[in-house]
Order: C-alpha cells, then structure tokens, then sequence
C-alpha cells in the first residue's frame, strides 16, 4: 500500500495512514492485548476519528490508503509483539521473508508479463537504488523487531510519529502534492490528537518517575 501510495501521488495520504497508526497501535493494544489506557489517550482516539470523518467529507474521497495502511502496520505491530518473546528479531524477519517468497515469485511472474522488469536492464544507477530499497526496507524493519519485544504498544505509538512528519514534509516541500483547504483541517485534527497523545505520554512518565521516587524513600 505505501507503494502504491508513493507511485501514485498519494505521498501526503501515506503520512495521514502514519499519523494515525500509532493510535491504532494503542487501540489493538487496549482490544487485543488487553493493556489499559488513560482518559486523555481516549480523547486523542475520538479526536482522531474526527479527522478522518472531516477528510472524507471535506476532501470528499475515502482515504482507503491512509487506512489501508494503518490498519496492515498495526497488524503487524500487533503480530510482532504477540510472538516477540519466542522469536528474535533477525529469526523473526527471516521467517516473514521465507513466507513472502511464492507471493514475490507470483509479482515478479505477473509484472514480467505486463510492464517488465527493469532490475539489471535500465543503468547501474538505477539497479543500485533498487538493491538500496530492499536494504531501506529490511534495516528499518529489524529495528522495529527488536525494538517491539522490549517496549509496549504505547511507547511503539509515539516514536512512529516521527515517520509521517518527514512523510509530509516530503510530499508538500518536495513532490508539491496539492494540499487543499479541507485537507489540511484534517491534518490540523490528526496533528490536535497527537499532540493530545504526545502530552498524556509525558504526564504519565512523570507521574512515573515521582511513583518510583517514592517507593524508593
């Protein structure tokens, strides 16, 4: 899905999809793995939901890559942390690669016949940026391995917000993807529940290490 977000010009979409997965992250978290979450992690849902009901009306389209993408990337989130006690990280990802196989072999099957494959046969260039992509794409994926096993969902939640600021950034600064009106209420929305989720997260930290002070003294 982010492909096909980033080949069609829906770059500025993949980052909405972004920003809304870690609450989706902490929503399978809370229904899933049945952690507890704060009242002001629960605004930053509902003002969340907000958004995307304001995109699709306002901007009058379904952001079906925005929330194709949050809910895989949440699934997958999920399905790390469930199995990350058993698995490591490098085992883990080997295992998800060795299942993808007979799905790469049937894509390279079909675009061999359609458009053709142009690994090895456009410039060196351009067969080093594909290799680059699977190592871009590998690399961040390990660290997500390893990283799912030692925190929980929530603290997972809120570095990924980091990706779709630099998603947005890219598609308005660089690729100069069209950013309505409307649009960019929705944005302002999400951006209103993150910071809402950002916020909760401090204070709970605090209320943390004062906690831990204390049964200390």
């Amino acid at each position: 899905m982010f492909v096909i977000g980033t080949l069609s010009g829906h770059v500025v979409e993949t980052a909405l999809g972004y920003f809304i997965n870690p609450i989706t992250t902490v929503l399978l978290g809370v229904f899933v793995l049945r952690e507890r979450i704060r009242r002001l992690q629960w605004v930053a849902i509902g003002i969340a939901a907000l958004a995307v009901v304001v995109i699709i009306i306002g901007y009058g389209s379904f952001p079906w890559i925005a929330l194709s993408l949050t809910a895989s990337f949440g699934v997958y989130g999920l399905i790390k942390k469930k199995i990350g006690p058993a698995v490591d990280a490098v085992s883990g990802l080997t295992l998800e690669s060795f299942w993808l196989i007979p799905v790469a072999v049937v894509q390279l099957i079909i675009v061999a016949q359609t458009s053709g494959i142009t690994f090895g046969t456009v410039s060196v260039w351009h067969t080093s940026l594909l290799v680059f992509a699977g190592i871009a794409t590998a690399v961040p994926l390990l660290l997500f391995a390893a990283g799912a096993r030692r925190i929980n969902l929530t603290v997972i939640g809120m570095i990924q917000f980091m990706t779709p600021i630099m998603q947005f950034l890219t598609g308005v600064l660089i690729l100069h993807e069209p950013m309505p009106t409307e649009r960019l209420i929705g944005f302002v929305i999400v951006w209103v529940a993150v910071g809402v989720f950002v916020i909760d997260l401090v204070l709970a930290a605090r209320r943390g290490r004062r906690t831990r002070a204390a049964a200390v003294v």
